[in-house]
Order: structure tokens, then C-alpha cells, then sequence
């Protein structure tokens, strides 16, 4: 933890970058939290962004290439992969009357053992001629292949609730990856896992998410505060930045304590239910505000994962114009 408080105390800017859940309706009842908020210098993204390329935005870095799915790989493994890979997650298709929908499982949603099975069916039906490979690793799943192919660019939680259709490669270079995902949609299509799943009135998994491919960069070396979390695309940045990660702790009061003078943090979502969502989001705010004003930081910049960016500095306290901001609506019984 020493090394880690060093780094972090070398960090010129003094500031923290949050990753902070989603603010839905009702999710910030908290008035003073929503003044406190409504103070900032608020922004909304005009077009969903993965939450990678908001923080290496937000740490002065360049935009990151291709190779996310090695990247996470990376992050997860902590050895960097050497060959083409994709991430492939499961994910559940919705016939819609004129279109699919594409909707995120989560991790929840499944036992470890059917996740196995699906990739093991997988590797049996297609991976029959040594060029590719399915590989479960944990929740996550991952596509090896000796030949590269174009993938789709994001991730199932940025496409979520979307016509997947829309955003699937196309023309000739994509003729491979379209005849790859059909494949897979038959196999899991006829998989006893499904079955299982349908008699339990659970979503079936009938297709996998292809996308990030590509070969993860060699290490180069970035000047990057700590990062605090069990992110694995963002702890597989960081280790090829040659920067220092360690797992997301108890709460926030421990990153500013290992890294007084800079850091970067995902904060985890919490919560079964609406109340219990609201409540810890709103906690988190609360742990924030305390620590701009008991430490050294001279400022936050939170990523709320809906797109709102919020940066923050102590002198806007004395902003006592703000209206309040309609992101921050509540709907919860004040």
C-alpha cells in the first residue's frame, strides 16, 4: 500500500475520476446531494461512450484502439494475451414485431456450470478445424482465433435494448463473422442448457455478443494515477500502462487514504432493489463531498454510467444560482 500512496502522491493535478452507477429517476433523493451536485459543471454525452474510453479521456490520454476484448482478458488473467481474441458474451435476442432487441444477462442469471457447458457445446460444434476457440473464463466468455475478422465495436451493455442489427459489421471483409454468429445461434438454439432454461421460464441464452477483437498493444508504459477496481477492461489498461491496480476496496474513504493525491475508481452498483440502488448511490455522493472537503484532493470528476459527467471543484460551493438540474428528479416519496 506504500508504493500505492507514493504513486498516488506524485499526481500533480490532485484530483479523483469516479465511475459512479447510473442516476435513473428517484435514484438521488437526497436534496443536499442534488444541490451539491447541481453546482458542478455538468455534461451529457451526446452519444453513448464505453466507460473505457470516458476515463482515458478523463485521464488526458489518448483514445484507445482496437483490441478491448484482449484488453479485458488481460485484466482479468493479468497476462497479457499474445494472439487475436474478441470477448463473446451471452447475451438474449428478442424477436420484436420488426426488429430484434438485444438485452444484457447478467451474470445472475445463470449458474457457472451452464455457462460452461454452452462454451464446451461450442467448441465442439465449430471449433472443429483449430482456427478458433471458445474460452469461458469466469462470467465472461471470449472468442481465439488465428485469423482476424472485423467485430462489432461495443459492448452488449452499450447496446442494450438496441437493434443489434444496426451496429453488426457489413460487406464482404464481415462475410465470416455473419456466418460465425449464425453458427453459434444454431448450436445454443438446440442446447439442453435452453431447454433447462425455457422450462424455468428463464431467458434463453441463444447468441453470443462478438466484439472488441483484435491483439492487445505490449505494455507502454503511461503516467496514470491508481486505479481503484475490479473493472477488467480498465485493470487491463492499466496493467499495459504499467500502472498500478488494485481491486476495488470497502469504499471510497480507502482510495483517497492509499492515494491522498490522485486516483481513479469504479465504483461498484449496489442494491437489490430500487430503494436499496438509490440509497447507495446516494451514499457514495455523500462519501464524495466529505472527502473533497478532508483532503488533499482539489477536485472529482464523476462518470455516471448513463453518460452524465460531473466535474467538480471546491470553490463551487459558492455557486448559489444553480437551478435544480431535471437529472437529479425525484420521484421517491419526499
Amino acid at each position: 500500500l506504500s508504493a500505492i500512496a507514493r504513486s498516488g502522491s506524485s499526481i500533480s493535478h490532485s484530483e479523483a475520476i469516479i465511475v459512479l452507477p447510473a442516476i435513473i429517476d428517484g435514484s438521488v433523493a437526497d436534496r443536499s446531494v442534488r444541490a451539491w451536485l447541481a453546482r458542478a459543471d455538468l455534461e451529457m454525452g451526446a452519444a453513448p461512450q464505453e466507460i473505457l474510453a470516458r476515463v482515458v479521456a478523463a485521464t488526458g490520454q489518448p483514445p484507445c484502439g482496437d483490441g478491448i476484448g484482449a484488453l479485458r482478458f488481460w485484466g482479468q488473467t493479468g497476462d497479457r494475451p499474445t494472439v487475436w481474441m474478441a470477448a463473446a458474451d451471452p447475451v438474449h435476442l428478442e424477436a420484436r414485431l420488426d426488429h430484434l432487441q438485444l438485452q444484457c444477462l447478467w451474470s445472475g442469471e445463470w449458474q457457472d456450470q451452464d455457462l460452461q457447458q454452452l462454451f464446451d457445446e461450442l467448441q465442439a460444434a465449430l471449433a472443429t478445424d483449430g482456427d478458433i476457440d471458445f474460452i469461458r473464463l469466469r462470467s465472461c466468455g471470449y472468442l481465439r482465433s488465428h485469423s482476424p475478422m472485423p467485430t462489432v465495436l461495443h459492448s452488449p451493455e452499450l447496446v442494450n435494448g438496441c437493434n443489434p442489427v444496426e451496429v453488426l459489421p457489413v460487406g464482404s471483409a464481415a462475410a465470416r463473422y455473419q456466418a460465425l454468429l449464425s453458427e453459434v445461434q444454431m448450436t445454443l438454439h438446440d442446447s439442453a442448457v435452453n431447454q433447462r432454461r425455457e422450462e424455468q421460464d428463464l431467458r434463453a441464452i441463444n447468441s453470443l455478443w462478438i466484439w472488441g477483437g483484435g491483439v492487445a498493444a505490449e505494455m507502454s508504459p503511461r503516467e496514470l494515477p491508481p486505479l481503484f477496481a475490479d473493472d477488467a477492461v480498465l485493470r487491463g489498461y492499466w496493467l499495459s500502462s504499467a500502472s498500478e491496480v488494485v481491486s476495488w476496496p470497502e469504499g471510497l474513504d480507502q482510495c483517497v487514504a492509499r492515494a491522498p493525491r490522485g486516483f481513479v475508481a469504479v465504483a461498484p452498483n449496489q442494491g437489490a432493489t430500487a430503494q436499496e440502488y438509490a440509497e447507495s448511490l446516494s451514499e457514495y455522493l455523500r462519501e464524495l463531498r466529505r472527502m473533497l472537503r478532508h483532503s488533499e484532493l482539489r477536485g472529482l470528476t464523476l462518470l455516471f454510467r448513463h453518460g452524465l459527467t460531473a466535474r467538480i471543484r471546491p470553490h463551487q460551493v459558492f455557486r448559489v444560482w444553480r437551478r435544480e438540474m431535471p437529472h437529479f428528479q425525484t420521484s421517491m416519496g419526499e
